[in-house]
């Protein structure tokens, strides 16, 4: 079973060789499923660097909602309208799991 990297977090030292590069610690590679020619994204934050072992796709789904809500018509306003509606629809519905 994999670890949960959210609560299994913990520092590694790693050495920065020539040419920028660095070795993942096998620990993390086998948690993350990251493999031999992956792709990895480098995120600044601050002073800090986070890693992500794929790209997020949060951009590329943002724009396939916008997208589809372009075609049906719907704006934002529309979907917030109905929001309210929907969080009673939902907590009815776990309640009647319950």
């Amino acid at each position: 079973m994999l670890n949960n990297p959210m609560t299994d977090s913990q520092p590694f030292t790693v050495r920065m060789r020539s040419r920028g590069q660095v070795t993942i610690p096998r620990k993390l590679r086998d948690t993350l499923s990251i493999e031999d020619g992956d792709m990895l994204t480098f995120v600044q934050m601050g002073e800090g660097v986070f890693l992500m072992p794929r790209q997020p796709r949060t951009y590329e789904l943002s724009n396939q909602i916008t997208d589809m809500m372009d075609e049906k018509g719907i704006t934002l306003a529309d979907l917030l309208e109905d929001l309210p509606k929907i969080r009673e629809e939902i907590l009815q519905e776990r309640k009647s799991a319950a």
